[in-house]
């Protein structure tokens, strides 16, 4: 690591040892935003597009003959079938062609094709929507009219969906802070920085090689300053794992790939460090910047951009 004299003056560490012991003692134990809970009005959107068709279908709550009654809606309401998947597809991807495999009892894979894109449907197509609505525990949940209303559950429905992404927003929630600092600093100094940066990107934006140790490489920032690149890479765990190792050693060896031309800064943080704490160790005592979000809080991006 290179000791800054911000390590000294700001942190009150007299060596590399006390730097790595304070890094580790101010782990924070969460980066838990706002964003990360439902996006209501996501929600709300996706079920606006089927919300006359899901209105339709509440026709068939609480009738007795379902099947003879789920034919004749259809056939009445044909745009009805377009809300059938979503109200039993959990995996927010939106599917309404299905190949299902039906039969591999006797050695011999079956499947079926639905197709919930038809505007013109056969009595063939009619009967296997209703196979679909059967098998899938869509009939049971109306009949046993535990809902009162598709619309209502459909909302329901999307909010754990939406909920499923919270993964994704947490992961970029660490981006979004980082990002206010960096922003921050070029806003002040008139630097230019650059966010989920290719090395294509950095190419075309400012003329740099800029080499990458895989070929998916997204560098997370990338600071001009008018005379030399900042490569920032940010992470955050809450937990340990053996993804803390690779990690680290990830970075170590991005490190050698720009070391020499690019200054490599690496941000990471989460109480899951604490537990893996020596591999880490080793990165920070091989790069030359490894720093926490309590060391941006306390200025270390100024004395970095100093040097």
């Amino acid at each position: 690591m290179i000791f800054l004299p911000f390590y000294r003056e700001k942190l009150g560490c007299k060596n590399e040892d006390e730097v790595f012991d304070y890094l580790i003692k101010n782990l924070k134990p969460s980066i838990l935003l706002w964003s990360y809970f439902v996006n209501w009005e996501k929600v709300f959107e996706n079920t606006k597009r089927i919300e006359i068709a899901l209105n339709n279908l509440n026709y068939l709550i609480g009738k007795a003959d379902f099947d003879k009654e789920f034919k004749f809606l259809i056939k009445q309401y044909p745009e009805v079938v377009k809300a059938i998947p979503a109200l039993v597809v959990r995996d927010g991807s939106n599917t309404s062609n299905f190949s299902i495999l039906v039969d591999y009892q006797n050695k011999k894979l079956v499947y079926e094709d639905y197709d919930f894109t038809k505007k013109d449907f056969t009595e063939e197509d009619v009967e296997k929507y209703l196979i679909f609505a059967k098998e899938t525990g869509l009939k049971d949940l109306i009949t046993s009219q535990k809902i009162k209303n598709l619309v209502d559950y459909m909302v329901g429905v999307e909010a754990g969906l939406d909920s499923n992404g919270r993964k994704n927003r947490g992961g970029h929630s660490m981006e979004d802070i980082v990002e206010f600092f960096i922003a921050d600093l070029c806003k002040q100094k008139g630097f230019k920085y650059l966010k989920e940066a290719t090395a294509e990107k950095i190419k075309q934006k400012w003329g740099f090689d800029v080499p990458v140790d895989k070929s998916s490489r997204r560098y997370d920032f990338v600071i001009n300053n008018g005379e030399d690149l900042f490569i920032f890479e940010t992470n955050f765990y809450g937990g340990g794992g053996s993804k803390l190792k690779s990690t680290a050693g990830e970075y170590r060896n991005l490190y050698d790939v720009l070391s020499g031309k690019y200054k490599f800064i690496w941000i990471t943080d989460g109480a899951g460090w604490r537990n893996t704490a020596r591999p880490l160790r080793e990165a920070f005592n091989y790069n030359d910047y490894i720093i926490s979000l309590n060391m941006l809080e306390e200025g270390i991006l100024e004395y970095i951009f100093m040097q």
